[in-house]
């Protein structure tokens, strides 16, 4: 339907933006923050608890693959230290000395079975944490889609469909990533941060200081060169989006760009600007490729210290050569679970903002709820009457007021008038996708409201100027129109409509299959299938939107031929662009401003000589130009 008056758009979230990870797992594209934090953090926390006992099963299974392979390096330090120990009284000579190979075995087996521990709770933990991720979005998605059916039609007139799709798809998709790995690797990092410590400090305090003192160089360099790539980033992402731009108007506007030969300057802009992200993005990748190498040297210069420090205790016999390794070990294993908490940590913040977007879908206000009494319409006439109707979109700007129309059965009524005349607000109305303030909407003298919407929307037909066909056969599509149709209803329906003959010269028939978009149809076509649906689901009251503006002559014909038998014996509302196609109708309603400015047939609208004659004589005149 052509949009002659849409609600005004509301300012709607940006879908998050690209998301990288340079070496070692660094986050290196922009995090994107919540606004509420506590409260949205709070509102996720409600969709775990229902499986807040399997969580606890996967707090215990991390607690425990972490700790026994904290545990391994200090249990093979005792086997290094045993072997260095035999080998040196070997050397020195001492009699029946060497190395205790049994030990040793008994010490490896103490290691196989710790591993496969580790390795079994991880795999228990992953496994029950799949569930859970999956259990949680599965809700999610379950609430946001009978959300998105109660929403009222004012939501997607001020929400664009990517920015929908973006909230349904992809943030619910980042919550699921993140509760299946993040989760995890948070409980497992501050567990190794804590036990990797314990297990330092039992070996050698001075040792444990060494390494923590690297930390605030490690710090240091890493939110250094984090905040210089962030910024590369974020210039990476809008200088992307800028040629994704022009790449898809290159595409879509080719034959224009052909037309006027355009072709040298549509090939220096994207030469430009995609110099540009070459210049930016390279920046971006080098400062995000620099952390690894340089907190590898900072670690280093740490087992440097570690290395002096414990050769000079190992020669005092203050500490055991086989503790020494398993410190190094440690101090390497030290620095990761730090960096990962903060990876994790920026992780968390864009799930949070993910999880935001989803939570204002589920937050939106809903339609007005159904009477609890309805009455239903058993057989209907198609008498309208819009009572003192006042309506507007925002509460302080007035669109329609004090509108009163009367249309009896079986009446073609055209509704005219310049773009934003609220022509298409008031079949939203008659159809309840928007709710009027004050007066009443009566069908066959009911208030629209003490109606069901469903048994409401059943009384309308709608043949848009937008055709919506969906992927499927022709037969497929028809038959939308009723539930249970026949193929002798979708034959006869298609026959009324004068698609049949075209239907029948494609190669499959009716049970050609549509493609995206339609597009293996004509214009002509679509619109006569569209004219065959609403024939099929035999309405009493149909609403036309003129739809011959992309058609040649000849199919134009056909479709007018079509569309005057579909709206024999009912009620009809047409909105009008063309006036010469409206003479025949029992009444034009002509718009300006939300507000029915002159009323009656053509005739006496011309002999009034008011607003519809200048529409009508401007239009004649351009015709006849």
């Amino acid at each position: 339907m052509s949009q002659n008056n849409t609600p005004p758009k509301t300012p709607t979230m940006k879908p998050p933006m690209g998301r990288g990870h340079g070496p070692g797992g660094m986050m290196s594209g922009p995090v994107e923050k919540p606004k509420d934090f506590k409260g949205s953090f709070k509102k996720l926390l409600a969709y775990l608890k229902p499986i807040q006992a399997r969580l606890i099963v996967v707090f215990f299974m991390a607690v425990g693959a972490t700790v026994f392979s904290i545990w391994s390096p200090k249990i093979m330090g005792k086997a290094i230290t045993s072997l260095f120990n035999g080998q040196m009284m070997k050397m020195k000579g001492i009699p029946g000395a060497g190395i205790d190979f049994s030990y040793i075995s008994h010490i490896l087996l103490i290691l196989g079975l710790l591993y496969l521990a580790s390795a079994l709770f991880n795999f228990l933990m992953q496994y029950i944490m799949a569930g859970v991720a999956q259990k949680t979005v599965y809700t999610m998605r379950n609430d946001v889609k009978a959300k998105l059916t109660r929403l009222p039609l004012k939501f997607y007139d001020s929400h664009s469909h990517g920015d929908v799709l973006s909230r349904v798809l992809n943030d619910i998709d980042l919550i699921s990533t993140t509760l299946q790995q993040s989760l995890t690797q948070v409980i497992t990092a501050v567990v190794s941060i804590i036990g990797i410590t314990i297990m330092m400090l039992t070996i050698s305090p001075v040792l444990t200081l060494v390494t923590i003192l690297t930390l605030p160089l490690s710090f240091f360099g890493i939110k250094t060169i984090a905040k210089r790539s962030q910024k590369y980033f974020a210039t990476q992402q809008r200088v992307l989006g800028d040629l994704n731009g022009h790449i898809e108007e290159m595409f879509t506007g080719h034959r224009e760009i052909k037309v006027f030969n355009r072709e040298k300057e549509s090939v220096e802009t994207f030469e430009k600007k995609n110099e540009e992200l070459y210049q930016v993005g390279w920046k971006a990748q080098f400062m995000s490729g620099i952390i690894m190498p340089i907190m590898t040297s900072i670690n280093s210069l740490g087992y440097v210290l570690i290395s002096v420090v414990g050769g000079i205790f190992v020669t005092k016999r203050m500490i055991e050569i086989g503790d020494i390794q398993a410190f190094i070990q440690y101090s390497r294993q030290f620095s990761q679970p730090i960096v990962q908490t903060a990876n994790i940590a920026n992780m968390i913040q864009s799930t949070i903002a993910a999880s935001e977007r989803v939570f204002e879908i589920l937050e939106e206000v809903e339609e007005i709820s159904e009477t609890e009494n309805p009455i239903t319409i058993e057989n209907p006439r198609g008498e309208v009457d819009l009572v003192n109707v006042d309506f507007r979109y925002l509460p302080e700007t007035p669109l329609i007021s004090d509108l009163n129309v009367s249309v009896k059965a079986g009446q073609s009524i055209a509704i005219v008038g310049p773009t934003g005349a609220g022509k298409t607000t008031l079949v939203n109305l008659l159809m309840r996708f928007y709710e009027i303030q004050k007066g009443a909407i009566k069908i066959d003298g009911v208030d629209i409201k003490d109606m069901r919407r469903g048994d409401l929307r059943k009384i309308f037909g709608m043949v848009l100027q937008d055709t919506w066909l969906f992927k499927g056969t022709i037969r497929e599509n028809i038959a939308y129109g009723k539930d249970n149709a026949t193929e002798e209803e979708i034959v006869n329906v298609s026959k009324a409509a004068h698609a049949d003959h075209f239907i029948r010269t494609l190669p499959n028939g009716y049970d050609t299959i549509l493609n995206e978009d339609a597009s293996n149809l004509s214009q002509g076509q679509k619109q006569l299938l569209t004219i065959a649906r609403a024939f099929l689901a035999d309405p009493a009251i149909l609403i036309l939107d003129e739809a011959t503006s992309s058609v040649d002559t000849r199919t134009e014909i056909i479709i007018q031929k079509a569309m005057s038998a579909l709206m024999k014996g009912r009620t009809n509302f047409i909105i009008a662009h063309r006036l010469s196609t409206i003479r025949e109708a029992h009444t034009i309603l002509v718009m300006d401003q939300g507000s029915i400015i002159e009323q009656g047939n053509h005739d006496e609208l011309i002999a009034a000589n008011g607003f519809y004659a200048d529409l009508y004589n401007s239009q004649f005149e351009g015709m006849e130009t």
